[in-house]
């Protein structure tokens, strides 16, 4: 099955068929470095990072550009508010957004431009646009001629007519046209500004991107993606003025990631259900919420909750448990466990067909979330052999180790699994605990005492036991290996 992808632009599923063979260039809109990252920012850098991993595992040569926009009005006014200058607004936060995608544990990508840094690029563009009659410069200031685009809305699908009359409800009369958009800002008094051939100034939003993609990936290249709320008008005016100033197809697949919500209400400052990323790694493990940003569909809306990532906690704490079982089973001395066909082809069947599962998942629009299904149904099958055969024979073992290594080969991609298994449980179990009135020190004693009763048939203490762990929301769970305690 060849690579699928959605492509914004078609409105469509299309088969991935990069410019070169066996090579992809690849554009991700980055953040404006004026404050710390939020859960949204969190979604569509890990679904980029995700998809950036998958393209290298499928054997293409991948070079991935993710840019800072470095000065904005947004950094400006944070300069100001602050009283410091704008360019330590931009590195403060620069800073802050490498450490919170470290957190997320995300490759760093081939190149990560900054506008400030491709200032002649910038001028050069808008040069090339004003001689061609695409764009018009007026009291130091640039815009791009929309009428002179003819696919204009191409990538939204938006209305012309309908985006012209809501325009006008704050027209600039300086504008040929209230759709026209800023290439260039001339410099207000106390602004930073670069000299340009219309004046002092900086550039606009939109042309920084095309700038810094077609530096490093040519005019035209293959993959394009950012969030839904980029395609207008970010990405709109990203594609007029780049095939206006090259005559050519600018970009040939976009692909962009859905929307978070926030307990089912879009995510907004103005409405106070916002959270960064720093707050939410203070409740939850890093891979928790990387988890749970790719159990959806990258595509899909998906509802920031802490139901919905304590369900992704115990969900990855599922899996990892089986890991863990694999490992104990590995390590313990060989036994007769598992021989003579009484495994079963269940196991087998899914230990050998999880990596095509896996490719095919992936290969159909990077569907995370059915891939991750895949792990799960192996993890479920593993535990039940594994609880059948406590001493694990030759065979199961050889199963057993290629479900491990298969799981960690998607782990790999996926930026999950990656852990210690009891490690990261025991690092699961420390979290949880810590705003508990037990220590586990303290659990573990009880249930060597419950474990003690039990032998002398002392059920009446053995219950008294566990019920005094459960009012404190510490769950038993009894197996032939021993009791093995959770969090409620």
């Amino acid at each position: 099955m060849a690579l699928r992808v959605y492509n914004t632009l078609s409105g469509r599923k299309e088969e991935f068929v990069p410019l070169e063979p066996g090579k992809v260039k690849m554009y991700v809109c980055g953040v404006t470095v004026y404050d710390h990252c939020h859960i949204g920012h969190a979604r569509a850098n890990v679904v980029f990072d995700m998809i950036y991993r998958y393209l290298k595992y499928a054997g293409y040569d991948v070079t991935y550009v993710r840019n800072y926009t470095d000065i904005d009005d947004k950094i400006i006014n944070r300069a100001n508010r602050d009283g410091i200058p704008w360019h330590e607004v931009s590195e403060r936060f620069i800073a802050e957004f490498d450490k919170d995608m470290a957190a997320l544990m995300l490759e760093l990508p081939t190149h990560q431009p900054k506008a400030t840094e491709h200032i002649p690029e910038i001028i050069a563009i808008v040069q090339q646009l004003i001689g061609k009659g695409h764009a018009y410069a007026v009291e130091g200031d640039v815009y791009f001629r929309v009428a002179t685009f003819a696919d204009y809305l191409k990538l939204s699908k938006r209305n012309m007519e309908e985006m012209q009359a809501g325009a006008r409800v704050e027209v600039d009369e300086r504008k040929e046209n209230p759709m026209d958009f800023a290439l260039w800002k001339g410099a207000k008094p106390g602004e930073p500004a670069w000299e340009s051939p219309w004046g002092p100034g900086r550039p606009g939003w939109h042309i920084e991107c095309s700038a810094m993609s077609m530096k490093f990936l040519g005019e035209t290249f293959d993959i394009h993606g950012g969030g839904k709320d980029l395609v207008f008008p970010h990405h709109e005016n990203e594609i007029a003025q780049s095939e206006a100033a090259n005559g050519r197809e600018f970009v040939r697949y976009w692909l962009h990631n859905g929307f978070v919500n926030i307990n089912s209400e879009k995510m907004s400052k103005s409405l106070g259900n916002f959270f960064t990323i720093k707050e939410v790694l203070k409740q939850y493990d890093a891979e928790v919420l990387r988890f749970f940003l790719l159990s959806a569909h990258y595509r899909s809306p998906i509802d920031f909750c802490d139901q919905n990532l304590s369900e992704a906690e115990a969900g990855l704490e599922r899996i990892y448990k089986g890991l863990a079982e694999i490992d104990r089973a590995l390590a313990a001395e060989q036994g007769p466990g598992g021989e003579s066909g009484d495994i079963g082809s269940d196991l087998e069947e899914k230990v050998t067909g999880l990596r095509e599962r896996f490719r095919e998942a992936m290969d159909d629009d990077f569907n995370t979330a059915l891939a991750i299904a895949g792990v799960f149904d192996l993890t479920r099958a593993v535990n039940r052999v594994a609880a059948e055969h406590p001493a694990a024979g030759e065979k199961l073992r050889e199963l057993l180790a290629g479900a491990r290594d298969a799981i960690a080969d998607i782990g790999r991609v996926l930026g999950i699994f990656t852990s210690r298994p009891a490690e990261y449980l025991e690092r699961i179990k420390s979290r949880k605990t810590a705003g508990l009135d037990i220590s586990p020190e303290e659990i573990e004693v009880l249930i060597a005492e419950r474990s003690a009763a039990r032998r002398e048939k002392n059920f009446k203490r053995s219950d008294e036991i566990r019920d005094y762990l459960l009012v404190r929301n510490i769950e038993l769970k009894d197996s032939p290996q021993g009791t093995a305690w959770t969090v409620k």
